[in-house]
């Protein structure tokens, strides 16, 4: 069927509600909306479901919710015979009471969609494990691995705008599903033509059954020892100082809860929080967009950090697996007065409070002997190389791979498994970051109790963040990274960033001053370096992303997102000072983007 034939099915087939049909027939005169709501299905990929929330096939809402559910009973009732098979003797259901952790965000509809979630796998005799209100994604991932359960669910958006939800999926080691994984259950997603077929019971059936549990502080308690438990220097005194001034946003979201408990506990005294933004609000109301990349999202907190002279600002997005760092640093002005203080604050990108992260975690280990051997950290193809500099200064080894935690994750385990090696640190430059083993995503609990805690340790010795990182700088070299978004939406969008790959595939732009070394198709899996005029295979699975390495190690990259409609370039440039390697940042940059806007012409660049 074409939209227009799916529109009319979904307008007259008796299974969609009332409701759900007077929204359809309120977009009956613009076919521009009936087009892009039904050119085809929301796609389930290896970030899950994500897209707006309305009614239609390529929307969220309770029926693709449900269809993507139906899809997901049908792979893990196929895993069920799988283990039946490997091991005898095994009741059948006995897998499926294994059960499927579900916690969900406060967007629009989350707790609808989450419940309809759980009682689709409940219908399918399949035991959910519900949490009892909104939890951040990072407790749900431990959450699986604490209840040895087959899978988990998180309906979430992440940092994207009010409007949109999302459905993500976790295998029971934890981590997000893998390509593998989510291609099996997108099979059976597809093979659901029909939604009347898709089971459903009530609630109170599902609870009767013993189906369906509701979960919550006791999964709390044990997260929050968990995350406790990774604290560094905290647990000896005179170590830290506990009267660092912190402010905190959670920009209406999950982490409030959390991160307010975890440094409270961690003896941390002089603690703000912005009071505005702690309600969970699906609308967050306060801020434009509520992802802490975002410097404007730091509005408020900064108003609160200047009035209480904090050192660091803490903010996490609404899903609390993300978190952005603000640092006092010098001011800009020559005449400081009450309106214009003697110092501001910087908001580091992602792969600066990696670097900052990463050599206070591997330094204060090896001080405390506790680093141990064959150690190993993980970044993804498009994060600071100065990590891997950093890393290697400690002894301890670099593995990259493709953008996404699922596969920061995935890698960790795969090494520990078969190299019996120790996971340190994983992280990437769009501030996710994670250490410990107990959690198998991004985690901003975990980073907002570490962060403080070298703050801390830094402000005893009478330094601020700032000034660890420019020290940083100046032992292991000046690395300048920044991340452009061209947002291209609907199928004309998809158009434009498949175009835009194909030209760069075809033909480089040439930089001035910048001699190419090679470039990596990670879709075909090739490496071809210009200088050998060799080509050598990737390790790395095959994914639409484009990166270009020059004869200095800087690079820029090219890859169209899985999860929002936009390409995204990222570009790294190192150099002796700063300076330089801005310079030649900026320059590859401009470059760059004037290439894209004679492609594609008036674009939104963020």
């Amino acid at each position: 069927m074409d939209y227009l034939e799916k529109y009319k099915f979904w307008l007259e087939n008796e299974y969609f509600s009332e409701e759900a049909k007077a929204e359809l027939r309120a977009i009956a005169a613009d076919e521009e909306e009936i087009k892009d709501r039904f050119y085809k299905e929301l796609e389930f990929g290896t970030g899950g479901l994500r897209g707006k929330i309305a009614i239609g096939t390529n929307r969220m809402n309770i029926y693709t919710v449900s269809r993507v559910t139906q899809g997901l009973a049908n792979y893990l009732i196929e895993k069920a015979q799988e283990e039946i098979r490997k091991e005898e003797n095994i009741p059948p259901l006995e897998y499926l009471q294994k059960g499927v952790v579900i916690a969900y965000d406060c967007r629009h509809q989350s707790r609808e969609f989450a419940e309809t979630t759980a009682l689709v796998l409940a219908a399918n005799h399949i035991k959910v494990y519900l949490f009892s209100d909104i939890r951040p994604t990072p407790e749900l991932s431990f959450a699986v691995i604490h209840l040895k359960a087959i899978a988990g669910i998180v309906i979430t958006a992440s940092h994207n705008p009010p409007e949109y939800n999302g459905y993500k999926v976790y295998g029971p080691d934890g981590g997000q599903v893998i390509p593998e994984i989510a291609n099996r259950i997108t099979a059976h997603i597809n093979r659901i033509t029909d939604y009347s077929l898709i089971q459903k019971i009530e609630r109170p059936t599902a609870l009767q059954q013993g189906l369906l549990k509701i979960i919550g502080e006791e999964v709390d308690s044990q997260y929050l020892k968990k995350v406790q438990g990774l604290a560094i220097r905290s647990h000896f005194p005179g170590e830290i100082d506990p009267s660092i001034k912190i402010v905190y946003t959670p920009l209406h979201g999950a982490g409030y809860q959390p991160i307010s408990t975890i440094l409270k506990q961690q003896g941390f005294t002089h603690l703000y929080f912005v009071k505005e933004q702690i309600p969970p609000d699906p609308e967050f109301s306060t801020v434009e967009s509520p992802n802490p990349e975002n410097p404007a999202a730091f509005k408020l907190a900064i108003q609160l950090a200047q009035k209480v002279e904090a050192e660091i600002i803490l903010a996490t997005d609404p899903d609390a697996d993300r978190l952005a760092l603000a640092v006092k640093s010098p001011s800009s002005s020559n005449s400081p007065s009450t309106s214009n203080p003697p110092f501001s604050y910087t908001i580091l990108n992602g792969n600066q409070v990696g670097v900052l992260l990463l050599h206070y975690i591997l330094s204060s280990k090896q001080e405390k002997q506790q680093l141990p051997p064959n150690s190993f950290i993980v970044k993804t193809v498009v994060t600071s190389d100065m990590s891997r500099v950093i890393a290697a200064d400690f002894g301890v080894e670099t593995y990259e791979t493709l953008t996404g935690f699922k596969f920061i994750c995935n890698k960790a385990i795969q090494v520990e498994e078969k190299e019996k090696k120790n996971f340190l640190f994983g992280y990437e430059e769009s501030i996710g970051y994670l250490t410990g083993t107990f959690v198998r995503d991004k985690d901003a609990i975990i980073s907002a109790l570490l962060i403080s805690e070298m703050a801390a340790y830094y402000f005893r010795q009478k330094k601020n963040l700032f000034q660890v990182l420019q020290e940083l700088y100046q032992k292991y070299g000046y690395y300048q990274e920044e991340g452009h978004s061209v947002y291209l939406e609907g199928m004309e969008g998809e158009q434009k960033m498949a175009q835009i790959m194909e030209t760069f595939r075809k033909e480089l732009p040439p930089i001035p001053g910048m001699e190419i070394l090679r470039y990596e198709d990670i879709l075909t899996g090739t490496s071809y370096n210009l200088k050998t005029q060799q080509t050598k295979s990737l390790d790395l699975p095959s994914s639409n992303v484009l990166k270009i390495v020059f004869t200095d190690g800087s690079w820029y990259c090219l890859r169209p997102s899985g999860t929002e409609p936009k390409i995204k370039f990222y570009f790294s440039f190192s150099a002796p000072t700063q300076k330089e390697a801005q310079q030649k940042l900026n320059l590859t940059k401009s470059i760059i983007l004037k290439k894209i806007d004679s492609l594609i012409g008036e674009t939104e660049k963020i």
